[in-house]
């Protein structure tokens, strides 16, 4: 029969909470604190430390080997040890693979900005064998390695013994004919091997042994190996030489050369900066033995191993010939180039001027209309390369002529440009109001959307958003926003609004045809649609207040009726919906990137994840939507973090390549579509993404923490929105969801 579980002391209890709280545990007389002063406990044998800092690939210091017993563990992740980024890391024992120890339950979350000031203290009990320790949070599975533990007193501080042999045909003078193969061996009585390397030559790299090293080319050789055994022991390095002769053979051609330039060039042909120059050698008799190279009239020969980069400013010639196997020398070719210092970058952006005119009331709005005239120079020399405007808050438009605003109420002109060398300046801004007068009044448009192409529902139509006589555009008379009881009754809509445009001459026959094509695959007002979709926030404080913020950070309400991430508040947190969860949806957002200086912001939508404050184990609330739900990234830096915008974060990668990336201070259209386990992502109309969460997608190494099973996630779940730091600022509006 069973025996009940007894309660365990008070002391224990007590311990174990507070260890829940730092996210610390272990089955070896579970993970604690150090004894306070005063304390009459017995010192742990040994202390233990690991550090960490801004890479995401790699612990910057850890321990290899350890002896049994009761020991300190010591995770430090702080200022002091190079972390300049904020970013958490963990400290993780594993506990599911049956290749190490699995009797430690270790998991320390530790940040410069914790209330430990990054650095964290455990006392466990390790046992002889290995541990398998990592980061569990997603894209830092690099950040792993391995513990060797052995008894106390029976340290292994024994070397691998090692020894290799060289196999194959020789002639009468012990030289190996064509080919020689050598066989490296180790054995280690103590702790066992870890790894064999071998290097080729007296300079040549080490490398990791698996298999026979076959040396082919012509001449004396050495191979150095060593081993080191899984305490850290490494054996002595050992040298074994041998010669390789060419087979009889009555080759006596021979080997082809011939030689490219590449790199970026001027209009006189000139290269800029540097030239590289690639050698490559055929040789169809005894095969090509080696190929050289040398720079100039007087330069030596040197064996060519790779492309050849030349740097200096000036004319230069690059030498070289080819040996084959039979001992057949190549006639010396070269090839002849000019290397001259790149024209002085241009880094300063334009700088844009907006003008505004129109006759004013007393109160100071213009009546009926405002003409804003932008101008632009350039003070870096590559030349204004082009300019742009926002409308309110909508999406970077050309600038070819005056921008007339003829919309009663207040309205926001954003205006930048970009130099021929790439700068785009930070946006400037100004802000107008127009007032009805005798004039023309202002349009009365169903609803306001001035993207740049038509787009119904989510498909894009390509065809230009035009103003139309009504001075409404197209997108604005469609109104796929609006909740239709019926496919029918939207189609009829859409079909009036373009034969009424194609009569006005607006839209041609064929573009007729592909707005309405595009209705029908919207599938707006189809059964199952009828509710449409909900406002999350629609810009008001009532709609904002029913949003919480959780973990570091926060986001502020605008006037404008969007949101932004402080650039004051540091840490990273997360804005969550808790009113209610959502299985299958279609979630849609408009995101800008408004990080301060040339860099741009870190940012996610957090999807399926549970109720954050149903999970005391997790230190920091925040946490519970990175580990149980998914996070779809918003970043458009080319480089860093390798989870770009649209990316399923720590799952599933994508890249910036021809998904749509708009400048920053953009505002971009966003859709997350989660139909049972499949994810789709689109960006401004266009499908960057799909993912179907299935387990074994980018999890190196795998997670004995992870929900579910086979990396499945929760099926249904909350929404939130990330906030990275200070300096990723990011700003949300018009968050509608849709369930499906």
């Amino acid at each position: 029969m069973k025996q009940k579980r007894r309660t365990p002391p008070l002391w224990t209890a007590l311990a174990a909470a507070l260890l829940m709280v730092l996210g610390l545990t272990s089955t070896a007389a579970y993970g604690r604190e150090d004894d306070g002063p005063g304390s009459t406990a017995a010192a742990p044998v040994q202390t233990l430390t690991w550090t960490a800092g801004d890479p995401i690939d790699r612990y910057l210091s850890f321990p290899r080997t350890a002896v049994a017993g009761e020991t300190t563990i010591v995770f430090e992740n702080s200022t002091a040890t190079g972390n300049t980024t904020g970013m958490p890391h963990t400290l993780t024992f594993g506990v599911s693979d049956p290749e190490y120890n699995n009797d430690v339950q270790l998991n320390i979350l530790a940040n410069p900005t914790d209330d430990k000031g990054g650095k964290h203290t455990a006392t466990v009990t390790l046992t002889p064998g290995r541990y398998f320790y990592h980061c569990t949070i997603p894209g830092h599975g690099a950040m792993q390695g391995v513990l060797t533990v052995t008894e106390p007193g029976g340290e292994d501080t024994a070397a691998p013994e090692t020894s290799a042999k060289v196999e194959g045909e020789k002639n009468a003078d012990g030289a190996y004919i064509g080919h020689a193969s050598v066989t490296v061996a180790a054995t280690d009585a103590g702790s066992g091997v870890d790894r064999i390397e071998y290097a080729l030559g007296t300079d040549g790299a080490w490398t990791p042994y698996t298999a026979p090293v076959v040396v082919h080319q012509v001449g004396a050789h050495t191979v150095r190996y060593r081993a080191t055994d899984k305490a850290g022991n490494s054996a002595a390095e050992k040298t074994i030489g041998f010669t390789v002769v060419a087979p009889p053979t009555d080759d006596r051609t021979p080997p082809e050369t011939s030689a490219t330039v590449s790199g970026e060039k001027n209009a006189e042909g000139q290269y800029l900066g540097m030239a590289t120059v690639t050698v490559t050698a055929s040789d169809t008799g005894s095969g090509v033995n080696t190929i050289e190279y040398a720079v100039g009239a007087g330069g030596a020969w040197t064996a060519y191993a790779g492309p050849v980069m030349v740097h200096a400013v000036g004319t230069h010639t690059v030498r070289y010939r080819a040996t084959d196997r039979a001992g057949n020398v190549a006639a010396e070719k070269a090839v002849e180039f000019t290397v001259v210092a790149p024209p002085t970058q241009d880094k300063t952006p334009p700088e844009t001027t907006a003008t505004v005119t129109g006759d004013k009331n007393a109160d100071g709005a213009y009546i009926t209309s405002a003409k804003v005239t932008l101008t632009a120079t350039d003070a870096g020399g590559s030349g204004v390369d082009k300019v742009e405007y926002s409308l309110d808050g909508g999406p970077y438009l050309a600038y070819t002529t005056p921008v007339i605003i003829d919309r009663v109420g207040r309205h926001t002109v954003g205006h930048r440009a970009t130099d021929k060398a790439g700068n785009t300046s930070v946006a400037g801004q100004v802000v107008l109001t127009v007032a009805e007068g005798g004039g023309v009044p202002a349009p009365n448009c169903p609803e306001h959307d001035e993207r740049l192409t038509v787009i119904v529902g989510t498909v894009d139509t390509g065809v230009p958003n035009r103003i139309t006589r009504n001075r409404c555009t197209v997108n604005e008379l469609i109104e796929d926003e609006r909740e239709w009881t019926s496919q029918a009754l939207f189609l009829k809509h859409v079909d009036q609004v373009l034969d009424k445009l194609l009569y006005d001459g607006v839209i041609d026959a064929r573009e007729h045809r592909k707005i309405y094509r595009a209705a029908r695959q919207s599938a707006i007002g189809t059964p199952g649609q009828t509710d449409g979709y909900r406002d999350l926030f629609d810009g008001t404080q009532s709609s904002f207040a029913k949003w919480q913020q959780v973990g570091g950070g926060s986001f502020g309400l605008n006037a404008d009726g969007s949101m932004t991430s402080s650039a004051t508040t540091p840490g990273m947190g997360m804005l969550w919906f808790p009113e209610r969860k959502y299985e299958n949806f279609s979630l849609k957002l408009r995101w800008r990137d408004d990080a301060p200086g040339t860099g741009n912001a870190n940012a996610g939508v957090f999807v399926r994840f549970p109720q954050v404050h149903d999970h005391p184990e997790e230190p920091r609330p925040e946490w519970v939507a990175i580990k149980y739900g998914h996070e779809v990234q918003i970043l458009d830096r080319p480089d860093g973090d390798m989870y770009k915008t649209g990316s399923v974060y720590g799952f599933d990668r994508v890249g910036l390549g021809g998904a749509g990336v708009t400048p920053k201070g953009t505002w971009n259209d966003y859709e997350i579509r989660v139909e049972g386990q499949h994810y789709s992502v689109f960006r401004n109309g266009v499908l960057i993404n799909e993912f179907d969460n299935f387990g074994g997608q980018d999890f190196s190494p795998p997670r004995g923490d992870d929900p579910g099973t086979d990396g499945r996630r929760y099926a249904s779940g909350y929404v939130g929105l990330q906030v990275h730091g200070t300096t990723d600022v990011i700003s949300y509006r018009d968050i509608r969801i849709k369930q499906l």
